[in-house]
């Protein structure tokens, strides 16, 4: 068990529990920008790193082997470091990466300010085991599109512990993803 759950029921991991996992020796998150920023009372907030448009439709099966992901193509963000988002979809990959133990799970909403602006993300869950630089759907309705500066933060990440650690950890395709930078990176395929 973390040192958050102890002998208690599973619950969510307010801010004083969260600092002392991310400062501890096996960080819940790290390549993080701003600890005092990004930690919440009830979350940490994560910030894009990159943001791209869907160039395809996927495919989806009944089993994994039948699954084909849309290619993505990157946006660049201006001189200045934003980017102007006309209506439609988005992938984000966040800069920090989340390393959960088996006794940990978490759930991603989108900041209240990206709502108010009309706009919003769309995660999974982030299973107990998975580690890794996460990707999110990023959804802008509004007509007008939206505005993003690199970095922003736009996602908050709620972490549950579990009532007992799961035995077998995600093992996903999506272990690992977007810690490989370059051609090698198998990531986003699969």
């Amino acid at each position: 068990m973390s040192e958050a759950q102890g002998n208690r029921l599973g619950g969510v991991l307010g801010r004083e529990e969260l600092r002392a996992l991310i400062q501890g020796a096996r960080p819940l998150v790290s390549a993080y920008l701003s600890l005092e920023d990004q930690l919440q009372p009830n979350g940490f907030d994560l910030t894009v790193a990159e943001v791209g448009r869907f160039a395809g439709g996927g495919v989806m099966g009944r089993s994994n082997a039948i699954r084909l992901l849309p290619d993505v193509r990157p946006l660049e963000f201006d001189g200045t470091g934003w980017l102007d988002l006309p209506a439609g979809p988005y992938q984000v990959v966040f800069n920090e990466i989340v390393d959960l133990s088996n006794d940990l799970m978490a759930l991603g909403r989108p900041r209240s300010s990206l709502c108010r602006m009309g706009a919003t993300i769309s995660t999974a869950v982030w299973d107990a085991g998975y580690v890794g630089r996460s990707t999110a759907l990023l959804i802008v309705e509004n007509p007008a599109g939206i505005r993003i500066e690199q970095s922003a933060r736009l996602l908050q990440l709620v972490f549950f512990t579990l009532n007992t650690p799961t035995a077998r950890g995600y093992d996903g395709a999506y272990q690992g993803e977007n810690l490989v930078k370059g051609p090698s990176d198998q990531s986003r395929r699969a």
